[in-house]
């Protein structure tokens, strides 16, 4: 299994020239990323590698906080992992699919209607009920509302991972990956991606 920070550089569009289809397709700009640990199952109880991106001073003492993002991926064999290695771009040529981890925007306190899609009441004269939630009340037994009621509150911000996003295009020297579709998370954003 392979593992990548990225930063979401914005969305295009591929066209394919035969047939004229149009696929939308986010950009993604992926630096070099250097393996800092590899735990083994006999050490550690479980194998995995922990990377380490976009790195900011050279001179820390604790090589961890050189890194902006620091991530586990954890895989079944750790054979051909080493420490002080690096993982690119490149190593995603042969990708077809992959995993996608990142954080959607946030958009604050927002109401039914924009968090849960619900249906506006009518606008004509007289009508009280435009963007409200409508009845939520119980009757005498149990006299609450329940837990999982789609209310109004805070919406977004929050991890998602999208599973099998096709690789479209991978261009080794400037370090882009091409997804197909849309992924969570505002430009600049971190992405997460692994095969």
């Amino acid at each position: 299994m392979k593992g990548i920070i990225t930063t979401k550089v914005g969305m295009s569009r591929v066209i394919d020239q035969e047939t004229g289809v149009i696929t939308p397709v986010t950009v993604l700009k992926a630096d070099a990323c250097d393996i800092l640990q590899v735990k083994t199952t006999e050490k550690d109880g479980y194998s995995s590698v922990v990377i380490g991106g976009f790195k900011k001073n050279k001179e820390r003492k604790n090589a961890n906080k050189n890194y902006r993002e620091i991530c586990e991926i954890k895989m079944e064999d750790t054979e051909g992992a080493e420490r002080g290695g690096q993982i690119t771009a490149a190593d995603f040529v042969d990708v077809a699919s992959v995993w996608v981890t990142g954080t959607t925007k946030g958009r604050g306190f927002s109401g039914v209607i924009k968090r849960w899609g619900f249906q506006r009441g009518r606008e004509t004269h007289g009508s009280h009920h435009h963007r409200e939630p409508g009845s939520v009340g119980m009757c005498s037994k149990p006299g609450k509302i329940l837990k999982g009621k789609k209310l109004p509150g805070r919406y977004g911000g929050d991890k998602q991972t999208l599973r099998g996003v096709k690789i479209m295009q991978v261009d080794a020297e400037k370090g882009m990956i091409v997804v197909k579709g849309s992924v969570p998370g505002a430009k600049k954003s971190l992405i997460f991606i692994r095969a």
